[in-house]
């Protein structure tokens, strides 16, 4: 089995290997809270990633090679994540009395009931979070199985770049914990109340994916195909710029006037679609009518408006994400590019604080 949510003691590295980039973040924490040690993104060329599974493994390794290089990152240990898509997870109950080994070895028995694969094609973990709400006498366990390709291709590539791969995490578990960070999104609750229930809009090129959380309990995810590179190619067909033109103006400005009008806003408009479209979803698949908070993270998350857009229309709070705003820099850190690239930096951000768990 792998051991995907077991803490580590080691100085880790977070690399969230993506369809278009590679971000990497490493962290440490003292008594005064965490730091930002080293920070990096690295592009990659169209198709390196077909369907979320890595297809051109050294153009991976030499990538993060270059970021170790450009960031100074002296870790050895490297954490990565797959994508929810591509892993099947499984609420179930166990006795009480029974050991970290007894339980693992109950599931391998059992396994082959919830997971649709052959066993020998899949890597499965666990993670005990506590007593059942139905008997004191069971504990509930996450049971979490994806298929070996997707891990396997990811070890691989960080070896490739000379790494050690010391643990394989979830993205929707990532960007949860990284969640947890800005404070400002949880409020003290009275004894016995609930914890808020925040829908996590992750916004990336290509593909969007929500995920909705409720205190550490993950209550859906799902993914569709709609991101940041509709806009650059609506900006492309309409003022005839080529892609690197178009993502370079897209983030930096210097499009004509009629961009915000002809083009930004009617891309926000079809992102709030999509938003609405999940959280349908979302109701309808669960008991839930209702999320008390929306959370936007990805590299399209700060578009100038969306959040108030997607306030206003939908009636319920909206925020970009940023874990940095409660952490320190360090000196050799690009501050301000940190900032600008902080809700695209969600899950590398959750997989570096790995380490930090304890």
């Amino acid at each position: 089995m792998m051991k995907w949510f077991k803490s580590r003691a080691q100085s880790l590295v977070g690399l969230d290997i993506s369809a278009t980039a590679i971000k990497l973040l490493e962290l440490s924490r003292d008594d005064e809270g965490y730091m930002v040690e080293s920070y990096g993104v690295e592009p990659l060329p169209e198709n390196t990633l077909v369907d979320q599974n890595i297809v051109e493994l050294e153009v991976v390794s030499e990538a993060i090679k270059r970021l170790q290089s450009k960031t100074e990152s002296k870790a050895k240990f490297a954490s990565v994540a797959v994508s929810g898509s591509a892993v099947i997870t499984k609420m179930i109950e166990v006795p009480a009395t029974l050991n970290e080994s007894q339980i693992e070895e109950q599931l391998l028995l059992e396994a082959d009931q919830y997971i649709p694969y052959p066993l020998d094609e899949v890597a499965l973990d666990f993670q005990v979070l506590g007593s059942s709400a139905r008997s004191e006498d069971l504990v509930d366990v996450l049971l979490a199985a994806c298929r070996r390709e997707h891990i396997e291709s990811r070890e691989a590539a960080i070896e490739g770049a000379g790494l050690t791969p010391e643990v394989i995490d979830i993205e929707a578990h990532c960007v949860q914990r990284a969640i947890a960070l800005d404070l400002d999104l949880f409020s003290e609750k009275a004894e016995g109340e609930s914890p808020d229930v925040l829908a996590i809009f992750d916004i990336g090129a290509q593909l969007t994916t929500l995920s909705v959380v409720q205190g550490s309990e993950v209550l859906y995810t799902r993914e569709q195909m709609f991101g940041g590179k509709q806009l650059t190619d609506d900006i492309q067909a309409k003022y005839g710029l080529s892609a690197q033109e178009a993502g370079y103006a897209k983030k930096f400005g210097g499009l004509p006037a009629d961009y915000d009008s002809d083009v930004l806003t009617p891309f926000k408009e079809s992102l709030l679609q999509q938003v609405m479209r999940s959280l349908q979803f979302f109701y309808s698949a669960t008991a839930y009518n209702d999320v008390d908070r929306i959370v936007l993270a990805g590299g399209t998350a700060n578009i100038d408006g969306l959040a108030a857009l997607i306030a206003t229309r939908l009636g319920t709070p909206c925020s970009v994400a940023n874990p940095f705003d409660n952490m320190r820099i360090a000196a050799s850190v690009d501050q301000e590019r940190l900032m600008a690239d902080a809700p695209a930096m969600m899950i590398a951000c959750g997989l570096a604080m790995r380490q930090l768990d304890r």
